[in-house]
């Protein structure tokens, strides 16, 4: 009987141990492959910011206006004149006061457990 439970125990730790050891190998393959990817991460971070100074420099007023003049006629551009933009006073104008009745009819509508929006759909056809 004590043959039979040390044989059991002596397989139980073989496979307890190749366990640990297969787990041992999966973590260092998950921290390769960690320091892998911060490694693409810094060198992606590198690149990013030479191209966010690659723009800044591009973008310079600088840079971009004997480019503009270059092709002003062919583009057909100007600058912006004002009058592209309107004014204030093409803005309508807000009512004075809003429609009080109508929104208090919704309101007492609501409460009372109506809602004006469903009848809507129901005569559309819609629910």
């Amino acid at each position: 009987m004590i043959r039979n439970l040390n044989i059991i125990l002596i397989f139980t730790s073989v496979l307890m141990l190749s366990g640990v050891y297969g787990l041992k190998f999966a973590i260092e393959n998950t921290a390769s492959e960690r320091t892998r990817l911060i490694a693409q991460i810094d060198a992606q971070e590198g690149e990013l910011s030479i191209l966010k100074a690659d723009e800044a420099v591009l973008t310079q007023p600088g840079h971009i206006a004997p480019i503009v003049a270059r092709h002003e006629f062919a583009l057909a551009i100007a600058p912006v004149k004002q009058e592209q933009f309107g004014s204030f006073a093409d803005l309508p104008m807000r009512p004075a006061k809003p429609n009080s009745m109508a929104m208090d009819a919704l309101f007492e509508a609501l409460a009372s457990g109506v809602d004006p929006i469903d009848a809507i759909l129901e005569m559309e056809g819609i629910e």
